[in-house]
């Protein structure tokens, strides 16, 4: 039977400087494991350079969650303070390792997340670790949202006593006017979210160095970075450094994995790398640290030790200053939830069935998501149900215990692009339902779910404690070492890579 394809039906791929670019043609466009939001990049799409990449990790750093970063090593961790500071820097420092391996076959090829994965576990078999890592970022985007509702309640609060007086609901009615500012944003694609985080950047910064000089009014730095340990006398520094560096690491290993999703529209490699480094490891510790002072200094402040920054700011006797702190919180919590919360999930999402989800339709599903992980603590602000959980429990607790199952997935991805595809992938194959690539892939799942059951074991039955604690490194080197070795002598063979045209 003849061949009746034609060549413009006919999908390629060219390379285009450091870049590849493809064609697409009917051939993927009719594919189930195709839509155009999940398409590879055009060069022309890929504008982002290194201060927008930078822009970038400085407006998804400074948040809530960061603030309180210190304390949590501190009071948790037993560090002192200098330790805890130092323990920050160097984690976000260890981490840049797994974003910049990771964000490389984003940048050459202009890849989402998602579809990377489907090298290391399948065309089918990549929606496990994309749901995995998407149900985790619905969870921070409903926390977070929370927070950035909490600010616009207090913000409008001090511009009306009416709505001053409206109380929990008006938490709850800030709740929903953060999350239409989120989805707005993201709606709007990538260039919204690059002008979001360019133009926030250099005001954040400016407000967090100011609230530093501020804060050394009111108490000695130097008096607070030499406050003491808190762990008992007689012990060692390591294990608690350790324990303390691993939950820092952990703290971005969801963007670890889906750091292609915006590598994807850097100008080169180097503005990705260049971008990650400046952008990183400054801004969390300045931010942290900042936290730590502040929350030593809200003693003197208003009363009494408060570590959550917009508690702090709202208990502040000046509607002026509380009003402007308000506002560049919002900015702050909006930058880092649009990023880092939302993105991800989308793509996600429309990996599962891209004939039915689009980019608009996962961003929404990603909001309905949120707010259904929050619909417990949204139910109690309006005294309709009961509940001892915190916000901060599930942070605190299940969010980041969670986050430690995802250092697998990390090194499966590290080892299957630079050590078995070497750098090279099919593209077209990754979206064809030709069978170029197989629904599952055996290998990946090997490779994820050893970890995952040596993780399990140790929690539930209190062995094997050291592989828990130092979760992230252990995972993500028993991953992609497994993965390195099942891949390599499976039967399975991956498919040459599609010659560029």
């Amino acid at each position: 039977m003849p061949n009746t394809v034609t060549e413009a039906n006919t999908s390629k791929l060219k390379k285009v400087g450091e870049f590849y670019e493809l064609e697409v043609g009917q051939d993927l466009v009719g594919s189930t494991y195709f839509n155009h939001d999940l398409a590879p990049t055009k060069v022309a799409e890929r504008t982002w350079g290194k201060f927008n990449i930078a822009a970038l990790w400085v407006g998804m750093s400074i948040c809530v969650p960061t603030y309180t970063m210190g304390g949590v090593l501190t009071a948790y961790f037993g560090l002192s303070v200098m330790e805890a500071l130092i323990t920050i820097l160097l984690a976000n420092i260890v981490v840049l390792l797994p974003l910049t391996l990771n964000a490389y076959a984003g940048t050459k090829f202009g890849l989402p997340f998602p579809v990377i994965l489907r090298s290391s576990f399948g065309i089918v078999g990549s929606n496990i670790p994309c749901l995995i890592r998407g149900f985790v970022a619905c969870g921070w985007f409903g926390i977070q949202t929370m927070f950035g509702g909490l600010a616009i309640h207090l913000l409008l609060s001090e511009l009306s006593d009416s709505w001053a007086h409206l109380g929990s609901v008006g938490e709850v009615l800030g709740f929903f006017i953060f999350w239409a500012l989120n989805i707005g944003v993201v709606i709007r694609g990538a260039e919204s979210i690059k002008w979001l985080e360019t133009l926030s950047a250099p005001i954040l910064l400016v407000v967090g160095l100011g609230l530093m000089y501020w804060a050394g009014g009111e108490i000695s730095y130097v008096e607070v970075l030499s406050t003491p340990a808190t762990r008992p006398e007689n012990a060692g520094f390591f294990s608690y450094f350790f324990a303390g560096l691993t939950a820092m690491v952990g703290f971005w290993a969801t963007l670890s994995l889906n750091i292609p999703d915006f590598s994807r529209y850097a100008k080169s490699q180097k503005d990705q790398v260049v971008g990650q480094i400046l952008g990183l490891p400054l801004t969390m510790f300045i931010f942290s640290a900042l936290g730590v002072f502040l929350t030593a200094a809200s003693t003197k402040l208003v009363g009494e030790t408060v570590s959550d920054p917009i508690t702090l700011i709202g208990k502040i006797d000046s509607p002026f200053w509380v009003s402007i702190a308000m506002v560049l919180i919002i900015v702050a919590t909006l930058s880092t939830n649009t990023a880092a919360n939302v993105v991800s999930p989308t793509n996600d999402f429309q990996n599962f069935a891209p004939k039915k989800i689009n980019h608009t339709r996962g961003v929404l599903l990603t909001g309905i998501i949120g707010i259904l992980l929050m619909a417990w603590e949204l139910l109690k602000k309006l005294n309709l149900i009961e509940s001892d959980v915190s916000v901060e429990a599930m942070y605190s607790n299940w969010l980041l215990s969670y986050g430690s199952l995802l250092g697998p997935i990390a090194g499966i991805m590290i080892v299957d692009y630079f050590l078995i595809k070497k750098q090279e992938i099919d593209v077209i194959g990754l979206y064809s339902d030709k069978n170029l690539y197989p629904a599952f892939n055996a290998s990946g799942f090997i490779a994820l779910l050893i970890p995952v059951a040596f993780t399990l074991v140790s929690v539930f039955f209190n062995v094997f404690n050291w592989f828990y604690n130092y979760g992230w490194f252990t995972g993500a080197l028993s991953g992609g070492v497994i993965y390195y070795f099942v891949a390599n002598f499976a039967t399975q063979k991956a498919p040459a890579p599609a010659q560029a045209g």
